[in-house]
């Protein structure tokens, strides 16, 4: 039975043809129309990727910083200790920790959206690997959230830097902004993403890279976007 939408969603869905690739900038100004919640929802880019996360050499992740950030106060929490630990304070960490936090986190607490760590404290976060694995947790250097310079991890973090992964389907879903901001802004952090996507590029990976992308409001309909244009961004 066809999923029955409001009226608004109805309305809004009429201006956007689902067999059409828009254009970038055409595709930003119709995704912040397309927004139909009360609240200032999330804009999310989903991009299908031409690789087989099965194999180790195609799995495409890393960090990029946007321009403009996401819009929302991530808690960042961070295994160091020492100067760093004080390190992370200064630069505005929420949890600083070692093995307390890793206890914490044994026994169910994760109340936190970030996880950075020193290298020296990776030792006791790997035991950590099938709890904040499998929710995109776990600090990791290719992510740039294993690093000694902590300090600047966590205020890049603060000002807009996020993780990027792709699923086991070959798809990266990821945060670039809000309903509420402007054509300019979400454009500015879109380019940033889709940079960051195509430099990670796997060398073993065949054919068309980025099949397709869709950007899509918390509530109401995706907009398609030309892969091609899209990844011609930066």
């Amino acid at each position: 039975m066809p999923k029955q939408r409001g009226k608004k969603y109805e309305a809004v869905a009429k201006a956007i043809e689902r067999r059409e690739q828009y254009e970038p900038d055409d595709a930003v100004r119709l995704v912040l129309k397309s927004s139909t919640s009360k609240f200032d929802g999330a804009i999310e880019a989903h991009l299908r990727l031409g690789v087989d996360p099965r194999h180790a050499d195609q799995m495409v992740r890393g960090s990029v910083v946007l321009p403009h950030g996401t819009g929302k106060k991530r808690r960042v929490l961070v295994f160091a200790s020492g100067e760093k630990a004080r390190e992370a304070q200064e630069a505005g960490a929420d949890i600083i920790g070692g093995e307390d936090l890793v206890k914490r986190i044994q026994e169910g607490w994760l109340d936190f959206d970030v996880a950075l760590a020193t290298p020296d404290m990776m030792g006791m976060v790997g035991r950590l690997g099938k709890i904040l694995g499998p929710r995109g947790l776990m600090p990791n250097p290719r992510a740039g959230t294993v690093t000694m310079d902590i300090g600047r991890a966590v205020k890049d973090i603060q000002g807009g830097r996020i993780e990027y992964r792709v699923d086991k389907t070959g798809i990266i879903h990821s945060n670039i902004g809000k309903a509420s901001y402007s054509e300019s802004q979400l454009r500015d952090n879109l380019a940033a993403l889709m940079d960051a996507v195509v430099r990670a590029k796997p060398a073993s990976a065949k054919g068309q890279y980025l099949k397709s992308v869709f950007l899509s409001p918390t509530m109401g309909p995706s907009v398609p976007v030309d892969p091609v244009a899209a990844g011609r961004m930066s």
